[in-house]
């Protein structure tokens, strides 16, 4: 059908669906995998979180951009997500923190939203027909090619088999010690002697770097593609398997091999998110793709070892599968909406990981002690 009179942007499904709507941002086109976000703040952090890479946002909350941006809440230098529907176009925004404007900072870095969409009716598609493939394009002059944008949705081949962890990994190793933010100091720098932690990057967020500072970490980040020689010369107390996006299984290629040879090295080791998934293959469980995924700050997850609930920041498409978990490896957190994994860990060393974002705050310190948890483990290694 013809766009309405007013519309500058499309956003076009895989299945000949279209939305239509105000364009603000970047003009042009992008390609990806459409999920939905609840969380009602954080929009700034969830654009920069590179475990979307591959993935346009329908934010289910209403007002996004209503507090502007500022750059202490990027999670990476660049945003990693391809795109966002909202249902209001961003208003001027009113915030202390706020140093700049949503629309203004997602022409500066080349991203495309659509406003004025009916979110509602888009979340009810996704979570039916799984995460579809779409094609969101901005024109000023509102004039799309539709038959084009369908196809470009329809050949798009989609994250399963797809390794997205190299395109956001660093390009060369890091030191970190810049801490949580705290009132009224905001960020400060770790000092004093540590725990020498080795970070591999899938993706990793600025602010578990900054977790592992606070609990005590001197952290040293290494690319994606690190060998476990690589990671065993700097002669770490512990290892941390960052988050990321794409297919868990294409990116334990080379990440599986590694963590099987620090495993070997008895060393303390702590995962998040596609690092939970990278840990589970490495032991030698599989991971599947999930219908619509998990991308929310609401997450109430259970800690089957003490019985607690903690509600947690979730943003993930694949899982791992807990009756393929091997002997010696138990499940220690479930998901309460789907009972799916959230948590494994060995049962006679230090080996633990999560699906959700502990770093993330939503509880807001319901998951920090996971932090905590490793930091005690490099503690009793060194005693030892």
């Amino acid at each position: 059908m013809p766009a309405p009179q007013n519309a500058t942007a499309c956003l076009a499904l895989a299945d000949g669906t279209l939305f239509y709507g105000q364009g603000f941002g970047a003009v042009g086109e992008t390609v990806a995998e459409l999920v939905f976000n609840t969380a009602m703040t954080g929009y700034q952090e969830i654009m920069t979180d590179p475990s979307y890479a591959g993935q346009v946002v329908t934010f289910t909350f209403p007002h996004i951009g209503n507090t502007g941006v500022t750059p202490e809440d990027d999670e990476t230098a660049a945003p990693a997500a391809a795109g966002l529907v909202v249902k209001w176009d961003p208003t001027e925004p009113s915030n202390w923190r706020s140093t700049g404007e949503l629309t203004a900072w997602l022409t500066k870095v080349g991203r495309i939203g659509i406003g004025g969409v009916d979110t509602r009716r888009l979340t009810r598609a996704i979570r039916q027909q799984g995460a579809p493939h779409v094609a969101l394009a901005h024109d000023q002059a509102g004039k799309f090619d539709i038959e084009k944008l369908v196809a470009k949705a329809r050949a798009w081949k989609g994250l399963v088999g797809l390794d997205l962890a190299k395109d956001v990994t660093c390009a060369q190793s890091y030191t970190w010690d810049e801490q949580r933010w705290a009132w009224p100091e905001g960020y400060t720098r770790r000092s004093g002697p540590g725990f020498k932690v080795v970070a591999v990057d899938y993706g990793a967020k600025r602010n578990i770097l900054r977790c592992l500072a606070s609990a005590g970490c001197d952290v040293t980040v290494l690319p994606a593609t690190a060998t476990a020689d690589e990671v065993l010369a700097h002669k770490p107390d512990g290892v941390f398997l960052s988050n990321g996006p794409g297919d868990p299984a294409a990116t334990g290629e080379y990440a599986v091999p590694m963590i099987q040879g620090v495993l070997k090295a008895d060393l303390p080791l702590f995962g998040i998110c596609l690092g939970h998934q990278m840990l589970a293959l490495a032991l030698g469980a599989k991971t599947r793709k999930m219908n619509h995924g998990h991308h929310g700050a609401n997450h109430p997850v259970k800690d089957l070892t003490t019985g607690k609930v903690e509600i947690t920041s979730m943003n993930h498409g694949f899982t791992v599968d807990a009756d393929t978990l091997p002997k010696g490896v138990m499940e220690t957190h479930v998901s309460l909406f789907d009972g799916t994994n959230c948590g494994i860990a060995m049962t006679d060393r230090p080996v633990f990981s999560v699906q959700y974002h502990p770093e993330a705050s939503p509880g807001p310190q319901d998951s920090y002690y996971l932090f905590e948890r490793f930091a005690a483990a490099m503690q009793a290694r060194r005693a030892a």
